[in-house]
């Protein structure tokens, strides 16, 4: 493979999904891809999500949501768009043009969470899971490598 695979992956806000699937498909990606994540409507990054992946050794304290439409508009150019947004909100997510590969990933809102602490914590961390084994499988379909 002479260059990367790039993918995007995008959802309203770019404030938790899209930015645990960006991490994970660099950490068990590695060189083989080049990944991004935005959305629509830029948010703050979820604190929940900064601590859950905390626990994996992946530190995004000091990083900010980025909007899609700055992307494009750079001409950045994508191999795979994958959206994640619930399917409650499927009809908001954003669709990024040009890409070779567009797939829908559809995860529950961490946002939407309630309860206590823990409570949150524990639904995050599910998300977290279901995100991961989602980029395993993408790497595997991808490359044939079952990281």
């Amino acid at each position: 493979m002479d260059s990367p695979i790039r993918v995007l992956f995008v959802c309203v806000h770019n404030s938790a999904r899209s930015q645990m699937a960006e991490e994970y498909l660099r950490t068990i990606g590695g060189d083989l891809f080049e990944v991004k994540s935005a959305g629509l409507e830029p948010g703050k990054i979820n604190p929940f999500v900064v601590r859950i992946l905390k626990e994996d050794g992946i530190d995004i304290s000091g990083k900010t949501t980025r909007k899609a439409l700055d992307l494009y508009t750079a001409g950045e150019q994508f191999d795979h768009v994958i959206t994640v947004c619930s399917k409650k909100a499927e009809e908001k997510c954003p669709i990024f043009p040009g890409a070779k590969s567009r797939r829908n990933w559809p995860f529950d809102d961490p946002s939407k969470f309630t309860g206590s602490d823990n409570e949150v914590m524990n639904g995050v961390r599910k998300i977290r899971d279901q995100v991961k084994a989602k980029v395993r499988d993408f790497i595997w379909e991808i490359t044939g490598d079952s990281t």
